[in-house]
């Protein structure tokens, strides 16, 4: 098998065996494939002996599937182990880039309350452990005191977790008032209570879109940049996801095109590097960029 089709598969294999469940346009278009190609790799995940399990439309590998068990242990750690990753990965300089992408990757392949607490640190750190086991448990939870970006309202939330983003930044809930997913910050969470009632909407849980800039929302905008070498080191260190629609244009220029939530994120990567940076084609960024230089700018 070559390997852009291994790394394919093995990309719809975490989609199957996420927290989230998915139906196949869903899949087809987080991985950027054709309905009919996704259908072919479940079939041949069916053909390797896996259990294919559906829910209405939503499609997962069943865990309880021959193998499965040995695949996790692939990326599983006893608690012993994990205790040793993470004094060791903090033994490393503050300073070291590798440090943050090395709890990146561990937290990508494991949801571990021990490794949870060497990327999350202070009072927060206990809320997530309870996010974590809500998760784990298929509960409901209470989020006591969250914080509103908008207009600061403090007051409790009962949802449904079932996702984070990439450090315990965000966490994916569905909203029992609202009935829609939304992300909440965990630093504006005051405290975290389980709640005995199981999920209840389970097949309503949907990750929304989350740009390479890490902002979210319901609309993509496209955006193409020209980037120099500085500014392409940069989006490749703070911004790793960006670094998969970069593509190099020779004597040390690169192109990005991607699509982004909103204008903020980018918008704030791009004025800290005017120089090293030339707008291509996104008029919406260009506007954004005026605006945000006109209200930053002190009046003589």
């Amino acid at each position: 098998m070559d390997q852009p089709k291994l790394e394919r598969l093995l990309r719809l294999m975490k989609l199957l065996t996420a927290n989230t469940t998915y139906n196949v346009d869903q899949l087809a278009e987080r991985l950027q494939m054709s309905r009919r190609t996704i259908y072919r790799y479940i079939d041949t995940f069916r053909e390797a002996g896996f259990v294919i399990k559906k829910s209405r439309d939503c499609i997962r590998l069943d865990k309880e599937s021959p193998h499965f068990r040995d695949i996790s242990q692939l990326v599983h750690f006893t608690e012993e182990e994990a205790v040793i990753l993470k004094n060791a990965i903090e033994n490393i300089d503050d300073t070291n880039l590798l440090k943050q992408n090395l709890k990146r990757k561990l937290y990508s392949v494991y949801d571990n309350k021990t490794l949870a607490d060497s990327v999350v640190r202070g009072k927060n750190a206990p809320n997530i452990r309870r996010l974590i086991e809500a998760i784990e448990q298929e509960q409901q939870a209470v989020l006591h005191g969250y914080q509103s970006a908008h207009g600061g309202e403090v007051r409790d939330r009962r949802v449904e977790p079932f996702a984070f983003t990439t450090n315990y930044v965000q966490v994916w809930c569905y909203d029992l008032e609202s009935h829609t997913n939304k992300l909440f910050k965990t630093a504006r969470i005051g405290s975290v209570e389980l709640s005995e009632a199981a999920w209840e909407h389970r097949e309503a849980h949907r990750e929304g879109f989350i740009d390479a800039f890490r902002m979210h929302g319901g609309v993509r905008h496209r955006v193409r940049l020209e980037l120099g070498m500085l500014a392409y080191n940069l989006l490749c260190e703070e911004y790793p996801l960006a670094e998969r629609d970069v593509k190099p244009l020779g004597r040390g220029r690169w192109s990005l095109d991607t699509q982004v939530a909103g204008m903020a994120g980018v918008g704030r990567f791009v004025v800290g590097l005017l120089d090293d940076i030339r707008i291509v084609d996104s008029p919406e960024l260009t506007g954004y960029i005026r605006e945000y230089i006109a209200a930053n700018t002190p009046n003589m």
